[in-house]
């Protein structure tokens, strides 16, 4: 890594946590467009409308350990 890359993210890491998701996501964006990633104007929409749900606190949420304990059960079943 280096020392620019370094300095930015210990900088970004001290943000509340809502800067951070919002910089995450455009450093998301921003390799999404580099790879030409075309996704159809239904996944751009149901996209967006799971960052607003997370945003606005209005999505479900659970702790990892939970998502992977019933992934796994579901998987066993198979």
């Amino acid at each position: 890594m280096t020392a620019s890359f370094e300095t930015v993210l210990e900088s970004a890491l001290l943000l509340p946590v809502e800067d951070r998701s919002r910089i995450a996501a455009r450093l998301i964006e921003s390799v999404d467009v580099a790879d030409n990633a075309e996704l159809s104007p239904a996944w751009n929409a149901e996209i967006d409308r799971r960052i607003e749900a997370a945003r606005s606190g209005t999505s479900r949420r659970a702790p990892h350990a939970e998502v992977m304990s019933e992934a796994r059960n579901l998987l066993a079943q198979l």
